[in-house]
């Protein structure tokens, strides 16, 4: 029994948790919160806590701070990285039926496309040599679909899912961002069977043409006098050419979107292809703020209203695959953490192997500039257990859910998890982590939950130390375990530790 733990149980994948644990356990757990704030030290495996600041948006979408006040903002607040999310496109148009490509409105606000991709990875790359000290991890936010609903002649229109937001991360090269299938990007726009009936205007430029050449001729007589007359049709030529090139505008560019914005019934099925295109490339996609509400009310004189708005989407976790995580923490009304909720659901799929990814959880900030809504750089985070301290690092401990998300909304609650443990025979595998940053005794509330269920729920104070025995363990089944901490000023959540059940025969019984 010396390889596996007790009750026959071993650890999923290694350092799959917030902790960077090398063994899961089915004995007890441990986990503490400590109030002292302590120097980082290295764990088991040369892994480190590293302190960043998640979905962070600059000068080059729709921030206030340029990379340079960001990362001399981050050095100030004590953080060790900041994970940008610049919106990548930002361009929403709506075309009246049937000439949407002649009679539309089109609205472009900054965006990385427009900037330019190549120049916002040389920037962030020079951003870096400037200041050493705080990592800047390049990244985008995305919405790979929206679409609209309601007519002109109704005088009332809603566009739908402008907020439906993915964040992607480690795409190193321009080529990758600029073919990925959204909305508004047009390097990834296809041609295909309506490229061919986008060009059959040009049909009518034939008969245009005969019509044009075509002569009539008229003999007339007057007295003894002969005449004839030769006429051509050149009014119906002409407007037929320009029916011809009106239809020919309107299709311009004769590319289409891989979705199209007019079409309600697509459900998840463009973000399913985005994901697929993102990983494909090797990139990291995790959905932003699932629960976050978006709703906007405008009008247009007496002509129309339009209504943008973006009902929460918890549910996506459940209909697509491949993503990597999802924003679990940040200011807004969250459900899908709750034990047994949707996360919990997805997590479950994973340990029966209908998954191939699990889903991590992240903390989001949602910074665009200083003071708006409330927000500092440093209320959200993500502690983050690297290898090295590098974006490369920052990226492959992200993918690997080495992480836990914090939320400090009042300046004088910190908090950071101490260790949180799956051990087994008394010690001999076992998960730690490290780092603490809190100032001050808190009351908190922590739940320990194993595969949705909560098998302890503790009061206390940080500091808070407290050893748990899980004494009703499911044999034979997979399972995983997380905490959650709440407290008048903050939160933590963890990422899941894996454990399934060793057969007997690894087990020498």
């Amino acid at each position: 029994m010396n390889r596996h733990c007790l009750f026959g149980w071993q650890l999923i994948r290694e350092r799959l948790s917030i902790t960077s644990g090398i063994a899961c356990a089915a004995g007890f757990l441990l986990f503490g919160l400590n109030s002292q704030v302590s120097e980082a030290v290295e764990s088991d495996g040369g892994l480190r806590p590293l302190v960043a600041a998640l979905h962070v948006h600059s000068t080059i979408s729709t921030g206030s701070l340029n990379l340079d006040q960001l990362a001399e903002r981050a050095e100030r607040l004590g953080l060790d990285a900041v994970v940008l999310s610049d919106n990548v496109v930002l361009r929403y148009e709506y075309g009246a039926f049937p000439l949407r490509g002649v009679l539309k409105r089109a609205v472009s606000l900054p965006s990385v496309l427009d900037y330019g991709i190549d120049r916002f990875l040389t920037d962030v790359a020079a951003a870096q040599a400037r200041h050493p000290r705080t990592l800047l991890i390049p990244g985008v936010e995305v919405a790979p679909h929206y679409y609209w609903t309601g007519s002109l002649f109704d005088r009332h229109l809603t566009m739908h899912n402008s907020q439906r937001n993915f964040l992607v991360l480690g795409l190193p090269r321009p080529e990758d961002y600029a073919v990925l299938p959204m909305s508004g990007n047009s390097a990834s726009y296809r041609f295909g069977w309506e490229t061919a009936l986008n060009l059959t205007p040009t049909l009518l430029l034939i008969p245009a043409g005969w019509l044009w050449q075509r002569r009539r001729y008229r003999i007339g007589r007057v007295g003894e006098l002969r005449y004839t007359v030769v006429t051509r049709r050149r009014v119906p030529a002409a407007l037929l050419t320009g029916l011809a090139l009106l239809l020919l505008i309107n299709a311009w560019p004769f590319s289409q979107p891989v979705f199209s914005s007019y079409d309600e019934r697509l459900g998840y099925q463009p973000y399913q292809t985005f994901i697929e295109a993102v990983t494909a490339r090797g990139g990291l996609v995790v959905w932003s703020m699932p629960e976050a509400r978006d709703f906007h009310r405008y009008s247009f004189g007496p002509l129309v209203e339009v209504t943008v708005k973006t009902e929460p989407y918890a549910d996506a976790l459940m209909l697509t695959t491949g993503y990597h995580g999802f924003g679990g923490v940040y200011q807004d009304t969250r459900s899908a953490t709750k034990p047994g909720g949707v996360w919990d659901q997805t997590l479950a799929l994973y340990l029966t192997g209908q998954r191939t990814i699990p889903p991590f959880v992240f903390g989001e900030i949602a910074f665009h500039k200083p003071g708006e809504a409330g927000i500092e750089l440093d209320q959200v985070l993500t502690v983050i257990w690297v290898r090295e301290q590098t974006p490369a690092g920052v990226i492959e401990a992200l993918r690997a859910g080495r992480m836990y998300a914090v939320g400090q909304y009042q300046r004088e609650f910190g908090l950071r998890l101490d260790e949180f443990l799956v051990e087994c025979e008394a010690g001999a595998r076992r998960s730690r982590s490290g780092e603490t940053l809190d100032r001050g005794a808190h009351p908190i509330t922590v739940t320990i939950i194993r595969s949705g269920q909560v098998i302890a729920r503790l009061a206390g104070q940080t500091p808070f130390v407290q050893l748990v025995r899980d004494t009703g363990l499911p044999l034979g089944q997979s399972m995983f375990y997380r905490v959650d901490v709440q407290g008048g000023g903050g939160e933590i959540l963890s990422n899941p530790i894996f454990v399934r059940p060793v057969l007997a025969a690894e087990n020498g019984q």
